[in-house]
């Protein structure tokens, strides 16, 4: 899958993304940070999957409706976590965040956000 890592998400967690087929880019090697709505617009016409830690991307696809090409947001995790946990629900969810949910991963618990949720998804 091609994959968006904000610039929250720990740059370690590339490599693990990569190593298992993923077409990783991280915002944290660009040399500015062009801000949620730019990132935001960039995944969806890359066709990446965001994957950030921030809970404001849901509330620009949901609250205003921002297209997207799927979310996963990560809840109080450590920062050896994130990989793993990134795998674990791309592999799991792959349907749903190729169809334009937002997930939403925490200790214990996934929400899930259906396209049918998202106004203007694609």
């Amino acid at each position: 899958m091609k994959l968006l890592l904000d610039t929250c998400v720990w740059g370690g967690a590339v490599y693990p993304l990569k190593a298992a087929g993923h077409d990783v880019v991280w915002a944290g090697d660009w040399p500015t940070d062009p801000g949620d709505d730019e990132i935001l617009a960039l995944a969806h016409w890359e066709g990446r999957i965001l994957i950030t830690l921030d809970k404001d991307f849901g509330e620009l696809a949901v609250v205003r409706g921002q297209a997207h090409a799927g979310i996963i947001r990560l809840v109080i995790l450590s920062a050896a976590q994130q990989a793993p946990t990134c795998l674990l629900a791309l592999n799991r969810y792959a349907t749903e965040l190729q169809s334009d949910a937002i997930v939403t991963v925490e200790p214990g618990r996934v929400r899930i956000r259906p396209a049918a949720s998202n106004p203007e998804s694609s």
